[in-house]
């Protein structure tokens, strides 16, 4: 077995997660790994930067088929360049720039009403009276980015 392989508990411990998160991301077809011939995992060391890429992925919210989806793009035969990952990267400026956009929304208008439909706050009999945000659709409409009314 090549020295260049590493076992799953290397691969875990370097990279910070458990060993059943990468069993897991393997499952999903995020990671590949060998098998020797006892059965055992060994992976290449480009999996390492697979496995912080979707690690950081999730920790701003992206859904595990966006990142699957991702990583599909990149190359199979050989361990991914810097370019490879920089294409990889635009793709995802739009998503995340909506996600930190929709983040400012809700840390500036979470103490006012968000259009939810409870009417417990003062604000809201005023900008949602009779929760006339319903007719917009479900959620918090004023959060999704709906105009308040003028009042």
């Amino acid at each position: 077995m090549s020295e260049s392989l590493i076992s799953i508990g290397e691969l875990a411990e370097r990279a910070g997660v458990p060993r059943s998160a990468l069993r897991f991301y393997e499952e999903q077809g995020l990671l590949k790994s060998a098998r020797t011939t006892g059965g055992q995992r060994r992976y290449t060391r480009d999996m390492l930067r697979r496995v912080a890429f979707i690690r950081t992925a999730q920790n701003v919210g992206l859904r595990l088929e966006d990142i699957a989806e991702a990583l599909a793009q990149l190359p199979e035969s050989r361990t991914p360049s810097k370019s490879d990952w920089t294409r990889l990267s635009k793709r995802w400026r739009t998503v995340l720039g909506e996600r930190i956009h929709a983040l400012e929304v809700l840390r500036d208008q979470l103490d006012q009403c968000i259009g939810c439909g409870c009417l417990s706050l003062t604000a809201c009999k005023l900008y949602n009276p009779a929760d006339q945000a319903a007719v917009r659709g479900s959620g918090p409409r004023y959060l999704l980015g709906d105009p308040k009314p003028k009042v």
